[in-house]
């Protein structure tokens, strides 16, 4: 009796038991793809710069499968974009630039993208325009 049971046991446990036949394979898990990475290397964010000058904005993009676009927004508007010339670049660096206008705090973006359109994360900087300095009062001659 003893052994009838547990021969019953054994094979109400049969499906759930691998006897070594193959199994179907699970595909691994596919890593989120990664995303292109940008930065806006020059100027250092929370500088200021004087109103009425033209400066330089300078941007790096990298991406193992190549930047093929990077875009400068201003305040949350397009103010620039650049493609690369050769279709697309591992690390692609621009230099775009800006004549500060309106005192006070503006926020500069960039954004890179890959040849498939997979866009970065922004950088965000922020710069304060100021108004140029007046010169230094003049004495009167003697």
């Amino acid at each position: 009796m003893r052994v009838l049971a547990a021969l019953a046991l054994c094979l109400a446990g049969l499906p759930a038991c691998n006897l070594g036949l193959p199994s179907s394979p699970t595909p691994p898990p596919s890593p989120s793809p990664a995303i292109p990475r940008v930065q806006i290397l020059a100027p250092p964010h929370n500088q200021q710069v004087i109103e009425g000058v033209i400066f330089d904005i300078e941007i790096l993009a990298s991406d193992a499968a190549g930047i093929q676009r990077i875009e400068l927004y201003v305040d949350e508007q397009l103010l620039q974009s650049s493609e690369s010339a050769s279709g697309a670049e591992v690390n692609y660096r621009v230099t775009m630039n800006w004549f500060a206008k309106d005192v006070g705090w503006h926020k500069f973006s960039a954004v890179a993208y890959r040849p498939d359109g997979r866009a970065s994360h922004p950088h965000t900087i922020a710069l304060e325009v100021i108004p140029p300095h007046s010169p230094p009062p003049q004495t009167p001659p003697p």
